[in-house]
């Protein structure tokens, strides 16, 4: 719900912006803020929710992502047009304003591990002393480094081989379409499928990292939106096995310290990514070094996965919860203990 009111004040005060130092301090310190505030503690109260059925749980939340891709980009376009770029700012944060409804709606829960594992600063300390984590993370920033080059450079690659600028676009597009389908599928198979889920996510995440690869060799229209398309559901469907691994790794117990730790350090890799393939594309003149380096970062975040414990073994699943029972059972007091209320 904070992060909601941050998200939404951002976009408010960008709206009355005279330089680009405002947008600065607005959208990307403040709105972005917000949206760190409701990003990560909605994915970690969804892993508390479930655990029979977590990577499908996951995978459909996350389907909100790829749809909102596809779909605001047309829309702000069009509230530009209508309103020009202030009052289409000033709609972007009542929209952002609904996540103080939907904080509202998140319902905590308490689980049997909780008093284990201690306080926050108890358990970040366990966390930066936890082997199999450490390595975890490593992995998810090397994945991070390479994961979204397509969408910063794919355009300009197509633009290199003389493509028009509308077709360049609706490629990305193509991959914005195949992403939901990839994570409902990954989040479906993470259940289906026994053993850790840590498999799971190597497999996609080699293919993604193939896959991006071997872009520079594609030079037919028929071979690009085939590779786009794969790489969108591949790239979709690591997102939900990523998150579903925390929980098997650390404990249901720690995944808010543990979940906001891996994204604050993973960010690293999102953010030298982009600059690094374009520095590539500078020195060489070609976007060929970049799309084989992303390949390969990725590649060698899935060979730091084949490390983790259980990764070749049955890991140890928790029992089955149902959330709705176990909230009743641990958050509804007696009556005789003074508070009579649901």
């Amino acid at each position: 719900m904070a992060g909601g009111i941050l998200a939404a004040l951002g976009m408010l005060l960008a709206a009355f912006a005279t330089s680009l130092t405002h947008l600065y301090l607005s959208i990307g310190l403040l709105s972005g803020s917000g949206w760190a505030l409701t990003f990560t503690p909605t994915l970690a109260c969804l892993s508390r929710y479930f655990s029979r059925r977590r990577s499908l749980a996951t995978g459909l939340a996350l389907t909100g992502v790829g749809l909102s891709s596809f779909a605001f980009a047309p829309l702000f376009q069009w509230l530009l047009s209508q309103y020009a770029w202030r009052g289409a700012l000033l709609l972007v944060s009542a929209l952002s304003l609904h996540l103080v409804a939907c904080g509202a709606l998140l319902r905590p829960l308490s689980l049997a591990e909780d008093p284990v594992v201690g306080g926050p600063g108890a358990q970040l300390a366990n966390l930066l002393h936890h082997g199999p984590f450490l390595r975890y993370t490593v992995a998810l920033t090397l994945i991070n480094t390479g994961y979204f080059i397509p969408y910063v450079h794919l355009v300009a690659h197509l633009r290199d081989l003389d493509w028009d600028p509308l077709p360049a676009a609706f490629l990305l597009s193509v991959a914005a379409i195949s992403d939901p389908v990839g994570r409902v599928a990954s989040g479906w198979l993470g259940d289906a499928v026994p053993g850790p889920v840590a498999r799971l996510l190597m497999l996609w995440t080699t293919l993604t990292g193939v896959i991006l690869a071997l872009y520079p060799g594609a030079q037919a229209p028929t071979a690009l939106v085939a590779l786009t398309v794969a790489y969108g559901f591949t790239s979709g469907a690591l997102t939900p096995v990523a998150f579903s691994v925390l929980p098997e790794l650390v404990g249901t117990g720690k995944i808010y310290c543990g979940l906001g730790l891996v994204q604050m350090v993973e960010s690293i890799g999102g953010l030298l990514g982009a600059p690094l393939s374009g520095y590539l594309r500078d020195v060489t003149g070609t976007y060929t070094a970049s799309f084989v380096a992303a390949g390969a970062f990725l590649l060698a975040g899935s060979g730091v996965l084949i490390t983790l414990p259980h990764f070749c073994l049955s890991a140890p699943t928790s029992k089955p919860q149902d959330p709705v029972t176990e909230a009743l059972d641990t958050k509804v007091p007696l009556p005789r203990e003074g508070l009579g209320e649901d």
